[in-house]
C-alpha cells in the first residue's frame, strides 16, 4: 500500500510555512466533510452522488501523492457511474490510510 506524503503541498507552499499550514488545515476540513458525504451517499445507495464524491476525493488522493490509489479511485468512479460498487472496500482502505495520515500531521 502506498504511503501518503506532503511533497506536493511542500512544493506548492515553498518556504511559506503559514501558507503550508493553512493549506493542510483546509485539506483536512474538506477531506473530512467529503469523506462523510461519500459514506452517507454510499449508505443510501445513491451511486451517482457517490461517484461525484469519489471524483472530489480523487483530488485529495493526488495531493497526498498516491498515484496507484488515484488510478483505483478513477476505476471506482467509473464503476459507480455504471451502477456497481465492487471497489468500495478497496476505496475505503485508501480513505482510512489518508485519515490516519491526516491525524498525524
Amino acid at each position: 500500500m502506498e504511503k501518503p506524503n506532503l511533497n506536493y503541498i511542500k512544493q506548492l507552499s515553498g518556504s511559506d510555512l503559514l501558507f503550508k499550514n493553512e493549506l493542510i488545515n483546509l485539506i483536512k476540513e474538506e477531506f473530512s466533510s467529503e469523506k462523510k458525504e461519500y459514506y452517507d451517499n454510499l449508505k443510501n445507495n445513491d451511486l451517482i452522488k457517490t461517484a461525484g464524491n469519489v471524483h472530489k476525493l480523487k483530488h485529495k488522493i493526488t495531493i497526498f501523492g498516491l498515484v496507484k490509489s488515484h488510478e483505483l479511485a478513477q476505476q471506482y468512479e467509473n464503476e459507480l457511474r455504471e451502477g456497481s460498487s465492487i471497489t468500495s472496500v478497496k476505496f475505503s482502505i485508501i480513505l482510512d490510510v489518508i485519515s490516519n495520515f491526516i491525524e498525524e500531521i
